[in-house]
């Protein structure tokens, strides 16, 4: 089951599975509160998370929603849990009459992205203290 859950309740898999069990406080993100949270439930444990919150990237125009913090337990990786995800909030987003989802991917996590249906819309680039990525973006309007 994936449905809406708080900031806080994505504080241990955004420490864990992003920042290699970084104190919670340090996981937490000053939009937050801005948005939703998404997480997969399986057998009621807490298995995938995703935030999504208002901002337009550079360049593309208004209605845009940033995808931040997507994170799946290792035990359950590879189920298709994100995807769900990503599916779920595509319909919301979509019924909100926002454009188009973007994120800092990082480089790992492109092909994924790519099967989701995101563009690469950057070069590489370094986060500091987390690692390589691009900018890729889901165009909401494809209909």
């Amino acid at each position: 089951m994936i449905k809406l859950i708080t900031d806080r309740d994505t504080l241990s898999l955004r420490s864990t599975v992003l920042r290699n069990g970084a104190p919670e406080v340090e996981c937490i993100f000053p939009t937050d509160g801005e948005g939703f949270h998404l997480g997969k439930f399986v057998m009621e444990k807490l298995v995938c998370i995703a935030t999504f919150f208002p901002e337009d990237y550079p360049d593309q125009g208004p209605g845009g929603h940033r995808l931040r913090g997507m994170a799946t337990d290792p035990d359950f990786a590879g189920k298709g849990y994100g995807a769900q995800i990503i599916n779920f909030a595509i319909d919301k987003l979509i019924a909100e009459n926002a454009s188009y989802i973007w994120c800092n991917a990082r480089s790992s996590a492109v092909g994924f992205y790519k099967k989701q249906g995101f563009e690469l819309i950057s070069d590489e680039f370094e986060v500091p203290g987390i690692g390589m990525h691009f900018n890729m973006m889901y165009n909401l309007n494809r209909i």
